[in-house]
């Protein structure tokens, strides 16, 4: 394979994404929305592989990756909404991220500058998912999304003024706002798929400290659940928090106290050693854990179970 197909092209601006892909220059250098109903994109150029300076927000009509439960298939079948974040890698064939879209909105962080949308924006956790992890729409949370495009279509075609900036801002959040509640929705209709996905990730938290893998990787990190369970770690926890009110460090955390109370109790290490046995580099990190959660340090725990 050559190598330019390996690289991915970075866009840092709206202006160089819509050069590659042959649409029309954008009408603001901070945002554009683009109906590819009425646009042309070259299938060469709409599998090629890029990443991000801005954030995308697309409605594909069709999507694979659909959930089975047993026998049937529970997802939506009106298309779905797929998120990126910049500095992410999207595109290339196969991918879902190059499926033929009805809507790409396009947005640059500058264009949140001065709006507290600009920090809220980094705790939606969808920017975060995999395509397989992709917003499954009913025919009813469709056409809310598209209506939102279409009136969001209509203000960035309009006559720029003093509330253009602010009525566009007010449209983003309303769609970031609907998409949180949509997938608080699939979290729900995939119950059944979400609760074996918790048994299996306290089973890898069992294993976890059962052989030990703490002295051989030090602490459970959530990157490590989220591999073993072919999720992203924004979708894990995020489902986790929707099943038990608690995000997968939190489960962590709760574990780390459990097994550090249980060599408190039963075993006459150090403070230091018991620190080591749970994976912390430094006891210093240790103790300021275990007493945030517990109101004791490890010695007060220690003196007081005795």
């Amino acid at each position: 394979m050559k190598k330019e197909e390996l690289t991915p092209t970075k866009f840092r601006s709206l202006t160089e994404a819509h050069l590659f892909f042959d649409l029309p220059k954008p009408k603001h250098p901070l945002i554009s929305l683009v109906n590819e109903v009425h646009s042309f994109m070259p299938q060469d150029k709409m599998y090629h592989r890029h990443v991000l300076g801005f954030y995308k927000i697309s409605y594909k009509p069709k999507l694979s990756g659909k959930v089975e439960y047993g026998q049937d298939y529970y997802d939506f079948d009106q298309g779905g909404l797929l998120f990126a974040a910049p500095g992410q890698i999207v595109g290339g064939k196969g991918s879902e991220d190059s499926a033929c879209s009805q809507f790409s909105l396009f947005i640059h962080p500058d264009f949140f500058w001065g709006y507290p949308l600009a920090k809220k924006i980094k705790q939606f956790g969808f920017f975060s998912y995999s395509i397989k992890e992709t917003l499954h729409l009913s025919e009813e949370e469709k056409n809310t999304v598209l209506s939102i495009f279409s009136f969001m279509e209509t203000e960035l075609n309009s006559r720029i003024d003093d509330f253009s900036h602010d009525v566009v801002i007010s449209q983003i959040e309303l769609l970031l706002n609907y998409a949180n509640r949509f997938y608080k929705r699939q979290f729900l209709t995939r119950k059944t798929v979400a609760g074996n996905l918790l048994e299996k990730f306290e089973a890898l938290l069992d294993e976890y400290f059962k052989d030990d893998l703490s002295v051989e990787y030090g602490l459970p990190s959530v990157s490590y659940f989220a591999d073993h369970l072919n999720l992203s770690p924004s979708y894990l926890s995020d489902m986790l928090r929707s099943l038990t009110g608690q995000s997968t460090q939190q489960h962590i955390h709760d574990r780390l106290i459990a097994e550090a109370k249980q060599l408190l109790s039963a075993t006459d290490l150090s403070v230091g050693e018991v620190a080591f046995a749970l994976g912390f580099e430094h006891s210093q990190s240790f103790n300021n854990l275990f007493k945030s959660k517990t109101k004791l340090s490890p010695l007060e725990f220690r003196r007081s179970f005795n």
